[in-house]
């Protein structure tokens, strides 16, 4: 299958003209790459963080740009066409009212990308997955383009990793642009892409969107401004999605059900199915138990990225081959080591109590909770009650841990018994309690249901830092063993 192809449209418009002079809010990396990109066209920027000390070293070789570092004045609008937000900021400052107030136009990097971007654009989004469909896909589709020594490039990023604006000049008209999108980003945009999937929505990222109404709202604009020549890919299981009606062609995912139509679905020989009409596609991806990803909400993953790697010209072939060996992404059910017979998970990605009971469904043996961090003010209850019956301890930590624990003792009443519970200040406390009553055999879980803002940049970060503190323990328990065999006697 070539890459440009009756089903891939060019969302591409003539480049928009850029403004004179933009404010550039948000320092980190989506505001980093904006301002290179403006500036490196000659608009004159402004970039503002409220931090006072944030690192803008990366820019050092532009000139035209002006930092404005541990405030966002009003008098930065007083010569500002545009406006850019990067995703952390939220629209409620009064920076941004004043703008409103001024029609001074709102925009973001991800917008001016599908402004300038030649290529058609795949995206996804969604609370839970966005990023494992993301990478499944940029990976069925690098397969294929290898396997048929394609001229096309794959580019992957957005809201995962790389901010797609730093590849806007490079990429080519027959190239495939695969792109993340958060609810964020999309809050301020007006345009769609070309295939746009919506992986699930469930409660989360409240403590922004104030509402579920205005978080779904936010997820829907991916799918608002699509045509008729678009392509949605939905999931069917999903009571949210399920409902969506827009004008765009329709394939739907289900872990449950065959679709009407396309979409992909496992069957009840726990055979994961695809079929796209257009395509003429009706085939076997593999078994379940093929699978290297673990989880039942992994299958969903691969189900919506065959779908949506099929439309977007994927052969079969390179779809099979990635789905049976794609191992997943960091920080998501990510084993980090074993240590006397206890086996540790990352899961820091977990930054809502759904993304943490997904985690929970995925291991039969006794697991070790670590669960904490900053609460983004969403519902706890469903998630308490399956740690109450799936964890052997629950450690609890960081801001959150009172209030999580609030929960799990008022389930506790009524002669229901507490589960073994620990509550500490840190991660690092969370793992020395964790690694002291682990036993050969338990699973040690990083699923924390909470954003790591209380004590870490993000999730990487604290991802790694578990990881690091897992790496102690295993130095630790190899000095004790070697020291036990120095003073074994003869």
């Amino acid at each position: 299958m070539s890459p440009v192809n009756d089903l891939r449209r060019s969302t591409h418009h003539p480049a928009p003209a850029l403004p004179k002079s933009a404010v550039v809010l948000g320092a980190a990396r989506q505001g980093l790459a904006l301002t290179r990109y403006l500036a490196a066209r000659g608009v004159s920027v402004v970039l503002s963080d409220m931090k006072p000390d944030v690192d803008v070293s990366s820019l050092a070789d532009l000139t035209g740009v002006r930092y404005v570092l541990g405030e966002h004045p009003l008098s930065l609008l007083e010569q500002c066409d545009v406006l850019y937000l990067s995703g952390g900021v939220p629209l409620d400052l009064p920076i941004v009212a004043e703008a409103r107030q001024r029609s001074i136009p709102l925009s973001n990097d991800a917008q001016l990308f599908f402004e300038v971007c030649p290529a058609p654009i795949l995206a996804i989004t969604g609370s839970a997955g966005k990023t494992t469909t993301t990478s499944l896909v940029g990976e069925m589709l690098k397969t294929h383009v290898a396997a048929h020594h394609l001229p096309a490039r794959v580019w992957v990023g957005g809201n995962i990793g790389n901010p797609l604006i730093n590849d806007a000049d490079q990429i080519q008209r027959g190239d495939h642009v695969v792109m993340e999108l958060s609810s964020f980003q999309l809050e301020l945009m007006s345009r769609s892409p070309h295939i746009a999937c919506i992986t699930n929505i469930t409660p989360n990222h409240l403590d922004r969107h104030a509402t579920m109404d205005a978080y779904i709202a936010a997820k829907r604009r991916i799918v608002d401004f699509q045509s008729a020549q678009d392509w949605q890919v939905l999931n069917a299981d999903d009571p949210i999605t399920r409902d969506m009606n827009t004008a765009a062609q329709t394939a739907w995912f289900s872990l449950e059900h065959e679709p009407h139509g396309d979409g992909a679905w496992l069957d009840e020989n726990g055979d994961l199915r695809v079929r796209v009409t257009a395509r003429g596609v009706d085939e076997r991806v593999c078994h379940r138990r093929e699978l290297v990803l673990m989880g039942r909400h992994n299958i969903a993953n691969v189900l919506a990225a065959a779908t949506l790697s099929v439309i977007a010209g994927a052969s079969m072939e390179a779809v099979r081959s990635v789905a049976t060996t794609f191992s997943g992404v960091p920080h998501r059910l990510q084993r980090v080591a074993e240590v006397n017979g206890v086996r540790y998970y990352d899961d820091s990605i977990a930054t809502a109590p759904e993304r943490l009971m997904a985690a929970l469904q995925c291991f039969e043996q006794p697991v070790i909770l670590l669960c904490g961090g900053r609460d983004k003010h969403l519902p706890w209850t469903a998630a308490v009650e399956m740690m109450r019956q799936r964890c052997k301890h629950i450690v609890l930590f960081g801001e959150m841990a009172g209030l999580v624990h609030e929960e799990i003792k008022r389930q506790s009443t009524d002669g229901a018994p507490m589960p073994p519970t620990t509550v500490c200040n840190t991660l690092d406390e969370a793992v020395q309690t964790a690694a002291s009553v682990a036993q050969a055999g338990d699973i040690v879980l990083l699923s924390p249901g909470g954003t790591s803002y209380d004590a870490f940049k993000d999730f990487a970060e604290r991802g790694d830092h578990f990881a690091a503190l897992v790496a102690d323990l295993m130095r630790r328990s190899a000095h004790r063993a070697a020291e036990s065999e120095n003073n074994t006697t003869w």
